[in-house]
């Protein structure tokens, strides 16, 4: 089910504006990203099509549908708790049904791990965006032939220089395994005997092996750094991953800055975290920011990435000393949410009928 036949059905119950538009942090770039709620038909609730949210291509627009909204909500959940209390001047449409669903009934010290752990995972994403402009993985991709070493003289040479050295190609050489040591091969050479090469082509994950006959001279052992090359082809994919899906306004911002870090990942880090400080001392989930200036000169680079963590281990202290402090239960409520998506669900479908 589409965006569009959720709105053609009439099955929203609650479209909001979210992002950073209703945290008050929106600039003239920023897109406008809408979440909200729908409620299925109770043929389709029931019955084998249960669809627990949807969204469009770029993932700007996401719907859930009641059941998984409260299921959410009952997790303590950052983001559906951000959209229950959305500001009222981004709220395009609220069904009035809502209104039942208090969030000082929801909250709890869970709140705790669920805002701290999203916090840090921005960190995390931040330090992700560093380690790849820092760190770029070259478009030419390696082949299992740069993670190969032969020993030679009194050491070992990687095989492409040995090949080099040598005048071989890699098609005339032959491979056999060594026994009891692992990732080591017998390497010989014949430019007659048909050997299967090293590798079968550019874009081989593995060596391969030849049948030698009886009495041909061992050149060398070659090892081939499987682990190594495992580890390279993870790599490379993420990075071109990333280069292919990354949003470039925001990496031309990271290096117009030139700290090398995702400088809005970071900024997220702080107002989730102060926010869940507000959530242990007020009770209360804020979700326009009032510290606005000093949030969007994080997201402008103006700090250094060391003394933002600096800053950011000080808030999770205050925010663990604020739960601790506090009165809120230690979880939610779940068989009071259990009853209140019940009774919810079936208002609407009684509307219906």
């Amino acid at each position: 089910m589409t965006i569009d036949d959720l709105r053609k059905k009439g099955l929203i119950i609650l479209e909001c504006i979210s992002g950073s538009k209703a945290y008050g942090l929106d600039t003239p770039n920023s897109d406008t990203d809408i979440k909200g709620v729908f409620i299925l038909p109770k043929e389709e609730y029931y019955g084998l099509n249960y669809i627990p949210h949807g969204n469009n291509e770029t993932n700007d627009v996401v719907f859930y549908e009641l059941g998984r909204f409260m299921e959410l909500l009952s997790l303590n959940n950052p983001n559906i708790l951000e959209l229950l209390n959305t500001p009222e001047n981004a709220i395009i449409y609220n069904h009035p049904y809502l209104s039942e669903i208090k969030s000082e009934l929801i909250i709890s010290k869970l709140c705790s791990n669920t805002f701290g752990k999203f916090a840090f995972s921005q960190i995390k994403k931040a330090k992700g965006l560093k380690k790849k402009i820092v760190n770029p993985v070259a478009k030419v991709r390696k082949s299992v032939l740069a993670f190969c070493f032969v020993n030679y003289e009194q050491g070992a040479i990687p095989l492409e220089k040995y090949l080099e050295i040598k005048s071989w190609n890699q098609e005339n050489c032959g491979l056999v395994n060594i026994p009891y040591m692992k990732d080591v091969y017998g390497l010989y050479y014949s430019e007659g005997l048909g050997f299967s090469g090293i590798i079968k082509g550019k874009d081989s994950n593995d060596v391969c092996l030849s049948s030698i006959p009886k009495g041909i001279k061992q050149e060398s052992l070659l090892y081939f750094n499987r682990d190594g090359y495992s580890t390279y082809c993870k790599e490379y994919r993420e990075y071109w991953d990333w280069v292919d899906k990354r949003n470039d306004e925001r990496y031309e911002n990271t290096k117009s800055h030139g700290k090398n870090y995702d400088a809005k990942n970071m900024m997220h880090v702080f107002r989730l975290l102060e926010m869940a400080i507000e959530i242990g001392n007020e009770k209360k989930v804020n979700v326009k920011r009032p510290n606005r200036d000093f949030l969007l000169e994080i997201k402008l680079g103006k700090f250094e990435y060391e003394e933002l963590l600096k800053m950011a281990d000080l808030k999770q202290e205050e925010m663990e000393l604020a739960f601790e402090n506090s009165d809120l239960p230690s979880e939610p409520d779940l068989a009071m949410i259990n009853n209140l998506a019940y009774r919810l669900r079936d208002k609407f479908y009684k509307d219906k009928e």
